[in-house]
C-alpha cells in the first residue's frame, strides 16, 4: 500500500484545462503536491503550467498511482497502458460498471491486472492525505490533517464531510473511497490503517461487504477502534446502494451482529461517527459519573448514559458532600442544584479527583442560570479535566461560549444523548 498511500509521482490520465472537467479539478487539488504531477491528455497541451503527455507510456518517469478520469469505454485500453508502464496502483473515478450493470466490463479490467497492478474503484473518488498535500479528489475543500481515517464506499458523501471537518475543526490521517470494490476493499485498507502512526480511530461508511468473514477477520484484529456506518437498512435504501455503486445491501440485522461480534462500533449517524472521532475518548471500563446544577438534563443524562453501555454507578458511601446544599440529589447523578456558582462545582470536583477510583468517566450537565458566572465556571471544569485524567464529556445547555472547553479536548454538546454516546468504549 505504500505506492497507493504515500505516493511520490502521480499521474492524471484525463487531465484538462476545462474547468468543467474532472480532469481539472483533480490537477487543481494536487497543486500543493510536492512530488512529481503528471498531466496526460490525447491532446498534449500544457495543463495548469504542466507539461502535458498524450499517453501514460510517454512518462520518462516512475509513476506510483494513476488517476483515470475518462469516459467507461476507454478505461480498459488506458488501464492495458498503465500495466505496460509497470504502474502498481491504478485508480479509476470513472463511473459506467458494475453500478449500471457492466460487470463484464469489470471482469476486463481484473484479468488485465490481476499479478500486475491493484485496482481502486472503479466508480470511487479517489484518495486524500492532507499531511503529503496529496487530494486526489474533485471535492471543493481540502481539509487538514488529522487522526482519523475515513474509508467510504460513496465518494461523493465526503465532498460534504470534508467542508464539515473545517466547520467543526477536525482533520483526516486519510480519506479512501473505495468504490464498486473491484479489487481493493476495506480490508486491504484496515490492515495497512492499522499500523499507520498518523491514524488513531477509523470510520467506514458501508453499503455492503465483498468478504464478510475476512473483514471480521481483520477488523476483530485491529487495535484502532473501528466505527461504522452502515448504509441501506430500509428497502429505498437498498435500492439507492444498488444504483450507486452496484453494491445490493445486505439485511441490516445481519450486519449489526456481525459488527458486534467483531468489536465494530456501529453508530446511526455522521455526526454520531465524527463526534466520538474528533475527540477519541476511550474510557478504561464504562462506570460513569455525572456532576449536573439541573434535575431533569441530569436525569434525561443518565437514562441515555445506560442506554448506551454505560453504568451510572453509586456514590461510594464514604464520599461526603457536607458543604452541599441539603436539597442535592444524595446520588449519582450529583445534582448540585440549580443556583450552583463556580465554587461549588470546583467543590464536588475535588473531592471526584480525589476518589477517582471509582468511575471511568464523567459527564458534566451545565445549564445557565443567571446567577451563574460562566467564565469562572469553565476555568473549573478546565482545571477538573487536567487534574482528572480521565476521559470528560460536557452537556452544554447555554449558548455561552464552550471554545476554552474544546481546545484542551473537552468535547461539548447541547443534546444530553449526544453527550453520552460521544464516548468510544473499548472492544
Amino acid at each position: 500500500m505504500r505506492e497507493l498511500l504515500n505516493p511520490k509521482t502521480i499521474a492524471v490520465i484525463g487531465a484538462s484545462n476545462n474547468r468543467k472537467k474532472v480532469g481539472y479539478s483533480l490537477m487543481a487539488n494536487l497543486k500543493k503536491f510536492k512530488g512529481g504531477l503528471y498531466p496526460v491528455n490525447l491532446k498534449g497541451k500544457p495543463i495548469l503550467g504542466k507539461r502535458c503527455y498524450k499517453s501514460i507510456l510517454d512518462v520518462p518517469k516512475k509513476v506510483d498511482m494513476a488517476l483515470i478520469a475518462v469516459p467507461a469505454p476507454a478505461v480498459l485500453q488506458v488501464v492495458k497502458e498503465c500495466v505496460d508502464k509497470n504502474i502498481k496502483y491504478i485508480v479509476i473515478l470513472s463511473a459506467g460498471f458494475s453500478e449500471i450493470g457492466d460487470k463484464e466490463g469489470e471482469k476486463k479490467l481484473l484479468e488485465i491486472t490481476k499479478g500486475k497492478a491493484r485496482i481502486l474503484g472503479p466508480n470511487c473518488f479517489g484518495v486524500v492525505i492532507p499531511s503529503l498535500n496529496i487530494d486526489t479528489t474533485f471535492a471543493l475543500k481540502t481539509p487538514k490533517d488529522g487522526h482519523i481515517a475515513f474509508i467510504s464506499q460513496s465518494g461523493a458523501l465526503w465532498a460534504g464531510i470534508s467542508i464539515y471537518s473545517m466547520i467543526h475543526d477536525f482533520g483526516f490521517s486519510y480519506f479512501i473511497s473505495v468504490g464498486n470494490m473491484l479489487d481493493l476493499d476495506f480490508s486491504d485498507f484496515l490492515e495497512y490503517l492499522e499500523k499507520d502512526k498518523k491514524t488513531e480511530v477509523i470510520i467506514l461508511y458501508v453499503e455492503r461487504l465483498v468478504d464478510g468473514r475476512r473483514f471480521m477477520d481483520t477488523v476483530s484484529k485491529c487495535r484502532k477502534p473501528v466505527i461504522a456506518i452502515k448504509a441501506g437498512r430500509s428497502e429505498a435504501g437498498k435500492r439507492a446502494a444498488l444504483s450507486h455503486t452496484g453494491s445490493l445491501a445486505g439485511s441490516y440485522e445481519i450486519y449489526e451482529a456481525a459488527f458486534k461480534q467483531s468489536g465494530v462500533i456501529l453508530v446511526d449517524t455522521l455526526e454520531e461517527a465524527f463526534g466520538k472521532a474528533k475527540f477519541l475518548q476511550m474510557p478504561e471500563g464504562n462506570r460513569v459519573v455525572i456532576v449536573t446544577n439541573a434535575g431533569g438534563p441530569g436525569t434525561l443524562t443518565a437514562d441515555y448514559c445506560e442506554k448506551h453501555g454505560f453504568d451510572v454507578v453509586k456514590l461510594p458511601e464514604n464520599l461526603k458532600f457536607e458543604k452541599l446544599p441539603r436539597a442535592w440529589s444524595h446520588n449519582n447523578p450529583i445534582d448540585i442544584v440549580g443556583d450552583a456558582d463556580a465554587d461549588r462545582f470546583k467543590y464536588v470536583f475535588d473531592i471526584l479527583v480525589n476518589n477517582k477510583d471509582f468511575f471511568d468517566a464523567a459527564v458534566v450537565v451545565m445549564t445557565q442560570q443567571k446567577m451563574i458566572d460562566i467564565k469562572n465556571t469553565v476555568k473549573e471544569i478546565v482545571s477538573f479535566k487536567k487534574k482528572l485524567k480521565k476521559p470528560l464529556v460536557v452537556c452544554w445547555m447555554t449558548d455561552a461560549d464552550k471554545s476554552a472547553l474544546e481546545k484542551v479536548g473537552i468535547p461539548c454538546f447541547f443534546e444530553p444523548e449526544d453527550a453520552a454516546r460521544s464516548f468510544v468504549l473499548k472492544k
